[in-house]
């Protein structure tokens, strides 16, 4: 039986869904009938409807504005906030369509704790599910990011019924409370797909005839969703063998003309990815302005990248052929990217046109926006949060901080990624610490091939600022504890061991070198160091047996220079293992060939974070002396006529002086990216 949505301006009327797997969808609403009111009959003057298609992405399970990093309420994300921006939605439009796309039970310690350290049982909705209840989502989609649990909690969380090897498909939970769609993923075991591929959803609309008179009428709404083929690489342990996955493209050819003949007046893509100018592949990653070429898709919602679109600003992040920020279309089709952890509503107002006997979608008439909870810059404001989310959390919000709070050591001083960009190894250096510890005794007492290779550690600064000032590890000195070892590593990655060679570590070094702009010594205008290359991939050795140069005065590919291991220049022969991550190990192939899978020879089970959290407790006394102070690379030093200057957060000057870094000063307190960093220059020469 159909759920009537006590805060939609849509009137439930009778349907069935296109494609409804029992299990899965056991307690959604739209498998069924319903008892609601019947539509008017279609009437045969022609009319005019709005429908306002509402979209987050990216929610990360940030269902309050806190960070559990910091142990402190944090106004600039949140769906407690987004909700808000939902709710003001909805009293503007008569015809509203609330979806989800993706990445959104994993992200933060709220989600760990309900996956990983006292597992939800199959009865109880997962946090940010129940959180979205409140707001009854009509459709939604999985992100990558859905995936890094495995399959069994994914098949609880989503309700049951998937019919998958390692799975029992015969549970019956509570699942998220609306359709979860997905046309590109299929089980291995039964050749069908791991969720329905989309969702017919029949709806009542509230329109107008030329005379001005209000009329009911029938409207059809498509929804299908797509993820990125990453996940088969990044969660390779979980899913390998389990599940295929195809293009986004080959899978909406295929699947929009039966969304079509199934009756779909409206159809709105749901695209985990998004916008890459290279040419289409099927493993594409973000393959947005392909996706939209095809024919069908009345709207278009992005995300994975965490950008924005449209984006009106004066430097607009997508600005490829087919992409026009001031319409809000890509080839043509309205769409929005709505940032990521709850801090933008994407809006795509639809103009549907009724003939007397059917629906139509004037594009050329479409609206689409983002609603940002930030109103106001400086001072920043942001609207208020709805007071009916955290009381609905509130019991596993405070199990998370309480879990969190367990001590584990202590530290001499600030372990920070504000300066990681120019030589801090303050807050890397401990993770590469315990990575190399746990792989190579590992080796020694299970690995005898490999017993005589040198083992060596890389990680990378996985918060280095992207989405703003407060978006870095940091952590102050004095007691540790588990917060503050998921702030100094994010992601919920496993160790794996790799075996390469002397010149596979340059070219990985090399592809890391990326992260850095090419700098021109003789410009007299300021030039910016770091390029849009991701931090997270900024992958750096911490170690005196590793030392490097980083000439960015070269061209990508020419930048590594002196390489040398234990005082030699490296052999590009010599054999090594790397402990690093499971994402980085299997679909790292950009960074070196071998980084595909096939040069692992370890996939432990352990999460790098849960290694990291046993090393610190077995040395509860970290000291910068011995734990925060192995620089293995430096830039080369060149004299330049002008300023080279990056970003970071405000007040920080004394971690970079603290570590040593005297060669840097401030050169703005306000960088002007309206992201709250300030301006910094370095002095290469130095």
């Amino acid at each position: 039986m159909t759920t009537p949505h006590p805060t939609s301006n849509f009137r439930p009327v009778p349907f069935a869904m296109a494609w409804c797997s029992a299990g899965v969808l056991a307690l959604l609403a739209a498998c069924g009938g319903s008892d609601g009111p019947a539509p008017e009959a279609p009437a045969a003057q022609p009319a005019q409807a709005t429908l306002a298609v509402l979209a987050t992405t990216d929610l990360h399970d940030n269902v309050r504005s806190y960070d559990y990093f910091k142990l402190a309420a944090d106004p600039s994300y949140g769906f407690e906030r987004t909700a808000t921006l939902v709710r003001q939605a909805r009293s503007e439009f008569a015809n509203t369509l609330l979806v989800d796309n993706g990445d959104t039970i994993q992200g933060t310690a709220l989600a760990d704790y309900e996956a990983v350290v006292n597992p939800i049982p199959c009865t109880q909705q997962h946090a940010m599910y129940k959180a979205m209840g409140a707001l009854q989502y009509d459709a939604g989609t999985l992100g990558n990011h859905e995936f890094n649990y495995g399959l069994p909690f994914l098949n609880q969380v989503l309700g049951g019924g998937m019919d998958v090897d390692g799975v029992d498909a015969s549970l019956k939970c509570a699942g998220p409370g609306f359709a979860m769609v997905l046309a590109n993923v299929r089980s291995s075991k039964s050749g069908q797909p791991l969720v329905q591929p989309y969702a017919v959803l029949e709806r009542t609309v509230q329109a107008r005839r030329a005379d001005g008179t209000a009329v009911a009428l029938p409207l059809k709404i498509g929804v299908v969703g797509f993820t990125t083929p990453g996940i088969l690489n990044w969660d390779k342990r979980f899913l390998e063998g389990k599940l295929s996955v195809e293009g986004a493209v080959e899978a909406a050819t295929r699947t929009i003309p039966e969304l079509r003949t199934k009756g779909a007046d409206v159809v709105v893509a749901l695209l985990h990815g998004g916008m890459d100018a290279a040419p289409y592949a099927p493993s594409m990653e973000n393959p947005g302005l392909h996706l939209a070429k095809v024919a069908g898709i009345d709207a278009l919602v992005m995300g994975h990248q965490h950008g924005v679109f449209p984006d009106r600003g004066a430097r607009p992040a997508y600005t490829q052929a087919g992409v026009d920020n001031t319409a809000g279309t890509v080839q043509g089709v309205p769409a929005v990217m709505p940032s990521s952890w709850g801090k933008a509503l994407g809006v795509i107002q639809l103009a549907l046109r009724w003939d007397g006997q059917r629906w139509s979608v004037d594009k050329a008439a479409a609206r689409s926006e983002l609603r940002n909870t930030q109103t106001q810059a400086s001072p920043a404001q942001y609207v208020a949060a709805d007071p009916s989310i955290a009381p609905l959390v509130e019991a596993p919000h405070q199990a998370t901080i309480a879990y969190v709070q367990q001590p584990i050591g202590s530290t001499d001083f600030r372990m920070s990624t504000l300066f990681a960009d120019v030589g801090d190894p303050g807050a890397i250096q401990i993770v590469n610490e315990a990575q190399q510890r746990y792989v190579a005794a590992y080796i020694q007492a299970n690995l005898p091939q490999y017993a005589s290779l040198p083992v060596l550690s890389v990680s990378a600064p996985f918060k280095s600022g992207f989405q703003g000032a407060g978006d870095y590890t940091d952590v102050a000195a004095g007691n540790l504890a588990i917060y503050n070892a998921a702030d100094l590593y994010l992601y919920p990655n496993t160790v794996y061991a790799v075996k390469v060679n002397g010149a596979d570590i340059r070219q990985w070094l090399e592809a890391a070198a990326r992260r850095f702009n090419r700098i021109d010594p003789a410009a007299t205008s300021e030039q910016a160091l770091i390029s849009t290359f991701p931090g997270y991939n900024f992958d750096m050795f911490t170690t005196p047996d590793i030392q490097y140069e980083i000439d960015v005065t070269q061209a990508q590919g020419s930048r590594i220079r002196n390489l040398t291991y234990l005082g030699q220049p490296i052999d590009p022969a010599q054999e090594f293992v790397i402990a690093t991550n499971n994402y980085r190990a299997t679909s790292g192939a950009g960074f070196i060939p071998k980084l595909d899978g096939s040069a692992t020879i370890w996939a432990s089970p352990d999460a790098n974070r849960d290694v990291l959290i046993a090393h610190i407790r077995a040395n509860p006394t970290v000291t910068r002396a011995s734990h925060g102070a192995a620089r293995s690379w430096r830039f080369t030093p060149v004299a330049t006529a002008g300023p080279v200057v990056f970003s970071s957060a405000p007040n920080a000057l004394p971690v970079a002086q603290a570590a040593g870094l005297s060669n840097i000063a401030l050169v703005a307190a306000d960088d002007g990216a309206g992201k709250g960093l300030s301006k910094y220059a370095i002095d290469l020469s130095r």
